[in-house]
């Protein structure tokens, strides 16, 4: 879910063709749980090849990651999740419970035959499995696209990656990566980009847009700890917040408390025990120090053998992607980062 800053952020809208030549470190498992909850069939389904298995995953990373590469010469380098920290452990809890809600309603709503509830119920139900986070790694070693494993949240290994200056941004749709120290988080990267608003049954078309954190920093007054503690205020992936305090509120209360430590007894005594811990969880969390792999060449033989033959997935289909992917590898490029 991540912390809620749109109400107090600077973002900037941009075009895919303004981001050519970039390198985007993008976060994996978000990646991969969009496809899954998008890519169904009229009824709710996921995609899935001729045993059952789901293909929604592949599907989208096969494809969307491609146009990306040839059509805008973007260059992605997915981080994916390590082991969840204890401090996430209520937040999956909850995740899963909203999961298994919605499971239900998705099979009322199919045994009623509306439709279009749902989809939008089935949306709500994906599941990202350890098998599926493997076969997108598999599928990205075949298309020569790095990937990094972080030993625990991916957003703060993209964080690291991006101030180290092995990537121009982070690539998320949460905010997360601002706090764990992104100079430049990149939202919306996708073709054609379209965000589910679950409240509403639909999607919405939404553009890229770029956020810089020392500019979103100066227009509020904050240092990134007192950013941290905006966070912690609103409620994190690792504390609910403080009921009545919204974004807003949350940046005037820091600015006059100058700290969440200095904060009144009874807004303290709202917020977790381990306040602290979640503290150091965003300013110094575990990343992983090894250098990012290269750009590599697509493995033709590898691709046909794994979408085709392992996964019923239609040769000509991926002849065409591989096609394109020989032109765009051809060309001489140098990545701006």
């Amino acid at each position: 879910m991540g912390v809620l800053l749109t109400p107090i952020t600077i973002r900037h809208p941009t075009m895919l063709g303004a981001l050519r030549g970039r390198s985007i470190a993008v976060d994996g498992n978000l990646e991969l749980y969009q496809f899954l909850s998008i890519m169904r069939t009229r009824d709710g389904r996921p995609l899935q090849d001729s045993h059952g298995r789901i293909t929604s995953h592949l599907n989208g990373l096969m494809f969307r990651t491609t146009r990306l590469l040839v059509d805008y010469d973007i260059r992605p380098v997915f981080v994916f999740d390590g082991p969840p920290p204890e401090l996430k452990r209520e937040e999956i809890r909850r995740r899963r419970e909203a999961r298994e809600k919605s499971q239900r309603e998705y099979e009322t709503a199919v045994a009623s035959g509306d439709l279009a509830t749902a989809w939008s119920k089935a949306v709500m139900t994906s599941r990202l499995t350890r098998p599926m986070v493997e076969e997108a790694k598999t599928l990205l070693t075949l298309l020569g696209v790095p990937w990094v494993q972080a030993p625990s949240e991916g957003e703060a290994q993209a964080a690291f990656l991006a101030h180290r200056g092995d990537v121009w941004a982070a690539g998320s749709k949460d905010y997360d990566s601002l706090l764990f120290g992104a100079p430049r988080l990149l939202r919306f990267l996708a073709v054609a980009s379209t965000e589910f608003l679950p409240s509403r049954g639909r999607s919405r078309a939404v553009p890229p847009e770029i956020l810089d954190l020392d500019e979103n920093l100066r227009a509020l007054g904050l240092s990134r700890e007192q950013l941290i503690d905006v966070a912690i205020l609103v409620g994190t992936d690792f504390n609910v917040g403080v009921k009545g305090i919204g974004p807003k509120t949350a940046v005037k209360r820091i600015r006059e408390w100058g700290a969440i430590g200095r904060a009144p007894l009874e807004v303290r005594e709202a917020l977790p025990v381990n306040v602290e811990t979640i503290q150091s969880f965003f300013q110094n969390p575990p990343v992983s120090t090894e250098p990012v792999a290269p750009i590599g060449e697509p493995d033709d033989h590898g691709l046909y053998r794994f979408l085709c033959d392992e996964r019923g997935f239609a040769r000509d289909r991926i002849e065409k992607v591989i096609a394109r992917l020989d032109r765009a590898t051809s060309r001489q490029t140098t990545l701006d980062i």
